[in-house]
């Protein structure tokens, strides 16, 4: 059990409809850890729409499943799984699993899971209504999601999971538009067949951030694990900071419990969103909401030294930022990063091999509203992004050697596309 941690500065709050995101909060930290967790079940039908056995004929011919979260409610009906192939680009769905705004989703280590936020109550939602998580069996053969279970995630507006190193927990992060119950993560166990159990563990953060509307309380808006699995950091958009706990499922510091540094703090009113750590383990790459700015750390047994920040925007950009999503490449040498805001594009950045710092080479626009999430697929021959506001997902082909993305990209159609995950054979 853990009592009070120390506090933070925030960042603006999730105005912007879902497609900009969550907010931050303010200064100081309280733990609590409770052992409810509300089960709650909800039928989720899946439709198939083609047979999975040319897909199970093409996973050596580099053929991926492709499962894209939306928000429901619009066009979309849940989550969406396609047939990707890497060698042209093209993308055929075959099925849908119908569930309410699984923005955000993971996939098992072993590939036969899927777990996927329902990210509720929303930006008008009543308080009292808590987002959920729910569970769903893979079949990659046959493209086909199974509904399992559903469990609640403990916080209002879950918007990202990840699994523990060892697969045994999965932490999801509550944005929480309302200050009450405010920003917080869970952890939920994860039963051997794939089931999710009841939370065992909720971090409740407190305060909040200069930016009024934006981070007038805690917005934990992703957990992340060090590429040694022994540090989780919760990137809180409210408290303008990076929370650091270790991860000690021997039990013998309790399953998560604050490091004695407690966190690592980012400039006020600039709204810390999403971390990543390069494929060395030595450098860490955060988005900044708020500022739109992608920032370079150096890394080393739980502890980030800030190198550099990097502006998304084009000089002299007088519109509305909101900087997203990050991934690298599979080679680790370039690093792209979308914003949203009045800018939608994705900026790409050349990755020092070395110091780990960043040059950009290119700026792409996404070619519609709120380009939130996207994904590399394994081979590293494309990027796909997903316009939230527009109805619409582009496959960039992409050239490994420059990192560009090149004009002419392939056009889908679906409804609110937030999230995706790419899923090897």
């Amino acid at each position: 059990m853990f009592q009070d941690h120390a506090a933070a500065i925030g960042v603006p709050a999730r105005a912007q409809s879902r497609a900009q995101s969550r907010n931050p909060s303010r200064g100081v930290i309280r733990q609590i850890i409770k052992g409810i967790a509300i089960m709650a079940g909800v039928a989720a039908a899946t439709t198939a729409f083609a047979q999975g056995s040319a897909g199970a004929q093409a996973a050596g011919n580099g053929v991926y499943d492709l499962i894209v979260g939306t928000y429901t409610g619009g066009k979309s009906e849940g989550l969406y799984v396609y047939r990707f192939d890497s060698k042209t680009g093209d993308a055929q769905q075959v099925s849908v699993a119908k569930t309410v705004n699984p923005s955000y989703l993971v996939v098992s280590k072993d590939k036969r899971y899927v777990y996927a936020v329902n990210e509720l109550p929303g930006d008008n939602g009543p308080a009292t209504t808590r987002g959920d998580v729910s569970a769903f069996g893979f079949d990659a053969a046959s493209g086909q999601l199974t509904f399992l279970d559903k469990v609640s995630a403990q916080g209002n507006d879950p918007c990202y999971l990840s699994l523990s190193p060892d697969g045994k927990y999965l932490f999801v992060a509550n944005y929480s538009v309302a200050a009450d119950p405010g920003g917080s993560f869970a952890v939920l166990p994860v039963e051997q067949d794939g089931k999710l159990g009841q939370s065992v563990l909720t971090v409740h953060h407190e305060g909040g951030g200069p930016v009024k509307g934006r981070q007038d309380n805690a917005h934990v808006h992703s957990t992340v694990f060090s590429p040694d699995g022994h540090y989780l950091f919760t990137q809180d958009l409210g408290t303008d900071k990076l929370w650091t706990y270790r991860y000690t499922p021997d039990g013998s510091r309790g399953l998560v419990s604050p490091a004695e540094w407690r966190y690592t703090g980012v400039k006020a009113g600039t709204g810390p969103r999403h971390l990543v750590f390069g494929n060395d383990g030595r450098h860490a790459y955060l988005t900044s909401e708020l500022a739109g700015t992608v920032s370079v750390f150096n890394y080393e047994d739980g502890r980030l030294k800030l190198e550099q920040v990097e502006t998304l925007a084009e000089p002299g950009f007088k519109g509305a930022v909101g900087a997203a999503a990050l991934h690298l490449s599979p080679d680790g040498k370039f690093l792209y990063v979308s914003n949203r805001g009045d800018a939608n594009d994705i900026s790409i950045f050349a990755v020092d091999q070395t110091s780990g710092k960043l040059k950009r080479v290119g700026r792409q626009a996404s070619l519609g509203k709120s380009p939130r999430e996207f994904a590399i697929d394994p081979s590293g021959q494309w990027l796909i992004v997903g316009n939230q506001n527009s109805d619409t997902a582009y496959v960039f082909r992409r050239d490994q050697e420059t990192g560009l993305l090149e004009a002419n990209p392939k056009k889908i159609e679906i409804g609110s596309p937030v999230d995706f995950k790419f899923v090897t054979p």
